[in-house]
């Protein structure tokens, strides 16, 4: 195993998982409960005036109906966007008559069976003033609000462009996307007395307690969230969702559990989703292609009350050498929901208009695309001037091009060919900021040789259970099967959302820490301690310590030092000549991320995100009627999302990489990085297959097809 990189330990609740002993949200049995099931507005925009519940109350089992004319005390709980709060979005449910989008809660029915709630909820019926909805980028109607906050102004950009020797200027879009997870949302609420327990799928117990709290006007220490196992995520799962509030008050009012199911087709406007973009992208360059002018500019789609916005623009300036440097961020507020996180959700969207744009400057100067890469490779933020703690960006592309076969690329279009299809080879950078978060850990040691780790953080599927373990492993050397790991409970010490990439880097170091103490204490070296001897020589039968760890350092573009990790990723499409079918058999990313735990979670991460880089690259999309602003293929069969059959050769490289800065586990997060360039490498792919450039998310074959005219 190379240096810095850990070992492939399998993961230690994999046994529950497979054999469906894991416990998710919806699995949790609590006594005689009723069920609830939401209705949806079925207009765009526009006002309820009038609700006929008479034959929706005549389904035998009904219990209650809510509306706006009758909802729980329920207070706001805070936008998490504007960092006010936790909340997905900055109104409660069922606050008035107003519909603000398609698909939004304008009702809640709770029956004696879940039957009983889809047939009443089905009978519910609701009368509308209809308005026409602004609900794309582009619609009549939408507001535009700049945010200056997220502008960045380096140099003179129009100088830089107006004597540059080569110059790009393009306009790149990408499509909405919706989180699609395994596991369905769900909630279960269960009041016994004045204490509240909620099982929900949550990447963050926490965030979930404090704004129930606000929500119910309730002591935080009287709410109980609990979330051991999360059926994938991807930022969907990461703050408090806007029903959760009801199915507790519901609960409360009729004095028992409640239980609440979101359908898939629901699960389209009730929660978040990735919203829309459309990029403006200028690049200046000189004759030997180094660039000095960069310019980004984006427009993203938000609701009308809130104001959210990734801004990948934060990353996309630290990416290449520039000394004039311009950006802004427009918020677009439409008739939808408010977006939220999404696998890499600045970065995702923002690389596609980055890195294509970077190959269409390395065709205009008629450079290796990986060779224009290297060439404006920097060892500091061109922002701020700081260092980066460590910059391994120009190592993965040499790993990643030698795996790939890049030496025998043949830039001609069209020149690569074999039989009826078209070959093309493309290429990008990805780059994910190091996120840390305060984090507190409980690890206690016992004189059998056993530890019990406790933390709030979550295991999305990641591995977290297992990479925590493995943590308590390294300081102690006791096998990873003696540690027990609690999480996702909102009981216990308070961990970090798991989203941005944050988990790994910030509890690991809490853990680190927690085992350095008790090392400390018991006068004990790393990796060779002796459990039972050396706590019976203290004449105790257990050790315990809590640590809060905070980290020292700014995540991404700091103040001191920048802090990100990289990759490179060489993708390989082949396209019939005739039917334009596109295909990705081969994918390659190479990988530099600090201090690696686990090599085979790590693996597993990195391969994921390049799956789901080639889904957003062709296939994603949620088909916005702009009508009506309904999500037209709200399912999964119709939401196409890569499946077996088109995942055929993928590789992905760990590149050791030591980083001594960043925190005292020397560790970044990997789960977002390897989505980033996957898109933009396809696109150009598929220009060096097609010369057809293709500057939007996702490429289809009529995007592709040749002119015959």
């Amino acid at each position: 195993m190379a240096a810095n990189i850990g070992s492939s330990q399998s993961r230690i609740d994999g046994r529950l998982k497979v054999t469906g002993d894991a416990r998710y949200a919806a699995d949790f049995v609590v006594p005689n409960p009723l069920y609830a099931h939401l209705v949806t507005s079925s207009i765009g925009k526009g006002r309820i005036t009038a609700v006929d519940d008479a034959a929706a109350r005549a389904v035998p089992g009904m219990r209650e109906i809510y509306t706006h004319f009758n909802h729980p005390a329920i207070q706001p709980a805070g936008f998490f966007g504007a960092r006010e709060g936790a909340a997905q979005q900055g109104w409660r449910p069922l606050a008035g008559p107003d519909v603000k989008f398609y698909g939004e809660i304008v009702g809640m029915v709770v029956a004696e069976s879940l039957l009983a709630a889809r047939e009443a909820a089905a009978a519910l019926k609701f009368t509308y003033q209809s308005e026409t909805p602004a609900a794309t980028l582009d619609a009549e109607g939408v507001e535009l609000e700049e945010l200056p906050d997220k502008a960045i102004s380096v140099g003179d950009v129009e100088a830089g462009l107006r004597e540059a020797a080569h110059r790009i200027s393009h306009t790149y879009t990408t499509a909405p996307n919706t989180h699609n997870a395994m596991e369905l949302f769900a909630t279960t609420a269960h009041w016994e007395g004045e204490d509240l327990t909620v099982y929900v799928p949550s990447q963050w117990v926490k965030g979930f307690q404090s704004g129930l709290a606000k929500n119910l006007d309730l002591d935080e220490n009287r709410i109980r969230v609990f979330s051991p196992y999360v059926g994938g995520a991807f930022g969907g799962k990461g703050s408090l969702f806007s029903w959760t509030a009801l199915v507790a008050a519901a609960a409360r009012d009729l004095k028992r559990p409640v239980k609440l199911y979101v359908t898939r087709e629901q699960g389209f406007t009730v929660a978040s989703f990735r919203a829309e973009t459309r990029q403006e992208v200028k690049i200046g360059a000189q004759k030997d292609g180094l660039i000095t002018t960069f310019v980004h500019k984006g427009h993203e789609l938000c609701s009308r009350p809130d104001t959210y916005a990734v801004n990948g623009t934060k990353s996309t300036t630290r990416m290449y050498h520039a000394k004039n440097i311009q950006t802004g961020v427009t918020v677009v507020h439409a008739d939808r929901q408010t977006p939220g996180f999404m696998r890499a959700p600045p970065e995702t969207p923002y690389f596609f208009a980055l890195e294509s744009a970077i190959d269409e400057l390395a065709r205009e100067l008629n450079m290796d695309p990986v060779q224009l890469r290297v060439r404006n490779d920097v060892d500091h933020d061109p922002v701020r001037g700081v260092p980066f703690t460590s910059r391994s960006l120009v190592e993965c592309f040499k790993q990643g091009a030698e795996a790939f076969g890049w030496p025998k690329y043949q830039p001609e279009i069209g020149s690569m060919t074999e039989g009826d299809e078209l070959i093309g080879w493309g290429v990008a950078t990805a780059t994910y900021p190091t996120h840390m978060s305060p984090c507190a850990a409980r690890v206690v040691l016992d004189n059998i040789g056993e530890a019990r780790v406790q933390v709030a953080s979550h295991d999305l599927g990641t591995g977290a259970y297992t990479v925590f373990a493995q943590a308590v492993h390294n300081k102690f050397g006791i096998p990873v099967e003696k540690v027990r790991v609690d999480l996702g409970d909102s009981r216990l010490p308070p961990g970090t959302i798991a989203g941005g990439s944050t988990t790994t880097a910030s509890t690991v170091s809490a853990i680190g820490m927690a085992c350095d103490r008790i090392l400390k204490r018991l006068g004990a070296q790393e990796g060779k301690l002796d459990p039972q001897a050396v706590l019976e020589s203290f004449g105790q039968s257990s050790i315990e310590e809590y640590v809060e760890w905070e980290p020292s350092l700014e995540g991404g573009p700091g103040e001191k030092w920048a802090a990100y990790a990289f990759g490179a990723e060489f993708v390989e499409v082949r396209i019939n000549r005739f039917t334009r079918e596109i295909r990705v058999p081969r994918i390659v990313g190479a990988f530099a991320a600090g201090h690696i735990m686990n090599e085979k979670t790590a693996r597993s991460q990195y391969l994921g995100g390049m799956i789901w880089g080639i889904g957003h690259a062709l296939l994603e999309i949620s088909e916005v009627d702009p009508r009506t602003g309904a999500y037209a293929n709200a399912n999964i069969s119709e939401y196409l999302i890569p499946v077996n059959a088109d995942i055929q050769q993928i590789e992905a490289i760990l590149v050791p990489e030591v980083d001594d800065k960043v925190n005292p586990a020397g560790i970044k997060g990997i789960g977002e990085l390897s989505i980033v360039g996957t898109a933009a490498a396809v696109a150009n792919a598929v220009y060096h297959a097609t010369g057809i450039r293709v500057r939007k998310t996702p490429i289809r074959i009529e995007d592709i097809l040749p002119d015959y005219s």
